[in-house]
C-alpha cells in the first residue's frame, strides 16, 4: 500500500490538492483517526474560482446557478431566491430509503468531494471546504441510505444525504451513535452551514460515493488476491501437487504479467516446502511403459483448480492494477457540473459527472473475484469427497465417519455463498433506466454496483475461510508437520488460535467468523 509521505505521518495530516490522491490514502484516513486532512495548496485557485462565478451570476445565465435544475433548467431563478435554490436541491434530493452505508463508505466519499472541490474548478467558497474538513477531521459522519444513486449527474441522492448535513439537518454517526445532526454540531460547537450560489450542486454532482467506496473496496481486493494465493500455494501442499504447474519454465511460455506474478507468488510461499511432487523423480516415470496396461498409483495431473492456479488468479491481479489507475484518475478529477475555466474566462458544461468509468471498473472487478471464489469452493469439494480425492476421510473427519459428521454441514455454505456470487456478477452498469423526466436517460448505475461488489468480497471471505477450515483439517490428517513450508507453517499456527482441531462436531459459525477476521488483518 502507498502511504502518505513521511512528513505527513509524522505531522497525522494530509494536503489535498485535487491531483495527487490515491486510493491508499483514503483508505489510510479512514483507517486512521488521528489522521486529519487539510487543503492548503489552491487556496489562491479557490478564491479566485469563487469570485469569477459571483461576478458572472450578476450578468449571464448559468446552469445550476441562476435557472433550475434538469428538465427545469430552462427556468429562470431571481438573484434573491439563489441560496434558496440550492437548499431546496439538497433538501428535496436527500430523500433515500434503505439501511444506512457503512460509515467507512461515507467518510471516504466526502474526502473524494472535499479533494475535487479543492481542485479550484467548481467555483465554491474556501468557507464551504472549510466547513467539510472540519466534518471529516472530527469524523463526523452523515447517515446515509442505501438506495438512491443512478450515478448520472453523479451520486446525487445519496451525496445529498452528506450536504444535507453540513447544513445541520438529518443525522449523523459520531463515536458510535446515531444522533440529529443538530445534536452533534451543538455539543462541537460547529455552526450549520449556510449554502452559498452553486454550492448545493457541487456538493451532489460527481462520482464521490461510488468511487469513494470503489477505493475501499480495491484495498479488499488486493487482500483477496493475497490471500487467493496463499490458500492455493497451501491447498498445493495439502494434496503434494505436481511443482512444474507453478515453474517458471511454464509461465515464461504464457508471459501473462499477472499469471507470471501469481506463480511466482507461489513459488515463493512454497520455496521450502517438501511437499510437492517432482514429476521426474516419481514412480510412475521409472516404470515399463511398455509392459502392459496397468493404472498408475496417483494421476499424472492435478485437477484445474489446483493445477491452473495462476492461470485463474492472474486476470485477478491485472485486474486490480488497472482498476487502481482508473479510481486514481477519478477521485482526482472534477465532475461537476458546469466547471470553471478562469484562464479563458468562461464555464464548461458537460457530463464528467457521469459514473460509467467506476461502474465499468467495478464490474470488471467483480468478474476476477467472483471467480476466485468459485476455485476456492471447488478445492473445498475437492478435499471433502473422498471420492474424488481418494486421501482423506469423508468431510475431514477426525473421529467416527457415520456418527460424526465434521465438516459437511460447512460445506452448504460454501455452496450457498458461492452460487449467490455468481448470481452478483451480472454487470450491473448495463441496467440503465431513463429517469429524471427522461433527461438522464442513460445511467451508470455506479455506486449500487459497488455496493453489490461489497457483497461479493463479504461473501468471498466467507468462502475462504471455510477453505483454510478444510486446509487446517486436511493438514492435521497428514501428519506431516516437518516437510510443509515454513509460510504453511505460520500460517497453520495462526489460524488453529482461533479456529481448534475439530474431532468432536460443534457449531463452525464462530470459526468462519474469527477466520474472516484473521483473513482481513493478517494474511
Amino acid at each position: 500500500m502507498q502511504k502518505a509521505s513521511s512528513k505527513e505521518a509524522i505531522d497525522n495530516l494530509i494536503d489535498l490538492d485535487g491531483t495527487s490522491l490515491t486510493p491508499e490514502s483514503i483508505w489510510l484516513i479512514v483507517n486512521s483517526p488521528k489522521i486529519k486532512v487539510t487543503v492548503r495548496k489552491n487556496i489562491s485557485q479557490i478564491l479566485a474560482a469563487h469570485s469569477f462565478l459571483c461576478k458572472s451570476a450578476e450578468k449571464k445565465i448559468i446552469y445550476g446557478v441562476n435557472t433550475g435544475f434538469g428538465p427545469m433548467a430552462s427556468r429562470i431563478i431571481s438573484k434573491e431566491k439563489l441560496r434558496e435554490l440550492q437548499k431546496n436541491l439538497i433538501r428535496s434530493h436527500a430523500s433515500g430509503a434503505g439501511e444506512p452505508l457503512r460509515e467507512d463508505f461515507v467518510l471516504a466519499a466526502m474526502i473524494v468531494r472535499l479533494n475535487t472541490l479543492s481542485k479550484g474548478v467548481s467555483g465554491v467558497s474556501l468557507a464551504l471546504i472549510s466547513h467539510l474538513i472540519s466534518f471529516i477531521n472530527h469524523r463526523i459522519i452523515p447517515v446515509v441510505p442505501e438506495h438512491g444513486a443512478v450515478g448520472t449527474s453523479g451520486d446525487l441522492v445519496q451525496l445529498a444525504h452528506i450536504a444535507l448535513a453540513l447544513i445541520g439537518e438529518g443525522e449523523v454517526f459520531y463515536k458510535g451513535k446515531r444522533l440529529p445532526t443538530k445534536k452533534v454540531l451543538r455539543q462541537l460547537n460547529i455552526t450549520p452551514y449556510t449554502l452559498q450560489i452553486k454550492e448545493g450542486i457541487s456538493l451532489i454532482n460527481g462520482t464521490a460515493m461510488m468511487s469513494g467506496i470503489a477505493s475501499i473496496l480495491l484495498h479488499d481486493a488486493e487482500k483477496i488476491s493475497t490471500a487467493s494465493l496463499q490458500l492455493g500455494a497451501f491447498s498445493l501442499e495439502i494434496i503434494g501437487a505436481y511443482d512444474d504447474s507453478i515453474a517458471k519454465e511454464l509461465h515464461k511460455l504464457r508471459p501473462h504479467a499477472g499469471q507470471f506474478s501469481a506463480a511466482k507468488s507461489i513459488r515463493e510461499f512454497l520455496k521450502d516446502s517438501k511437499r510437492l511432487h517432482c514429476r521426474y523423480d516419481s514412480k510412475s516415470n521409472n516404470t515399463d511403459i511398455n509392459s502392459t496396461t496397468y493404472a498408475l498409483p496417483r494421476a499424472i495431473q492435478d485437477v484445474y483448480s489446483f493445477r491452473c492456479i495462476p492461470q485463474i488468479i492472474g486476470p485477478l491481479l491485472e485486474t486490480v492494477v488497472h482498476a487502481r489507475r482508473v479510481i486514481a484518475i477519478e477521485i482526482n478529477s472534477a465532475t461537476d457540473n458546469p466547471l470553471i475555466d478562469i484562464k479563458k474566462g468562461k464555464f464548461l458544461h458537460g457530463g464528467n459527472f457521469h459514473g460509467d468509468y467506476i461502474a465499468t471498473i467495478i464490474d470488471q472487478l467483480k468478474i476476477p473475484l467472483i471467480k476466485a471464489s468459485l476455485l476456492s469452493e471447488r478445492r473445498i469439494n475437492y478435499l471433502l469427497d473422498e471420492k474424488i480425492n481418494g486421501s482423506f476421510p469423508p468431510f475431514l473427519n477426525l473421529n467416527t465417519p457415520g456418527l460424526t459428521l465434521a465438516l459437511q454441514g460447512l460445506q452448504f455454505v460454501a455452496t450457498s455463498t458461492a452460487a449467490q456470487n455468481q448470481t452478483f456478477a451480472f454487470p450491473h452498469s448495463i441496467h440503465t433506466i431513463s429517469t429524471n423526466g427522461s433527461n438522464q436517460d442513460v445511467v451508470s448505475m455506479g455506486t449500487d454496483a459497488a455496493l453489490f461488489l461489497s457483497k461479493i468480497i463479504d461473501n468471498i471471505y466467507i468462502i475462504f475461510a471455510i477453505e483454510l477450515i478444510n486446509l487446517l483439517q486436511a493438514f492435521d490428517i497428514t501428519h506431516d508437520y516437518k516437510n510443509f513450508s515454513t509460510t504453511a507453517k505460520v500460517f497453520y499456527k495462526k489460524a488453529r488460535m482461533v479456529s481448534p482441531q475439530i474431532k468432536e462436531d460443534r457449531s463452525l459459525t464462530p470459526d468462519i467468523n474469527s477466520l474472516i477476521h484473521l483473513l482481513k488483518n493478517n494474511v
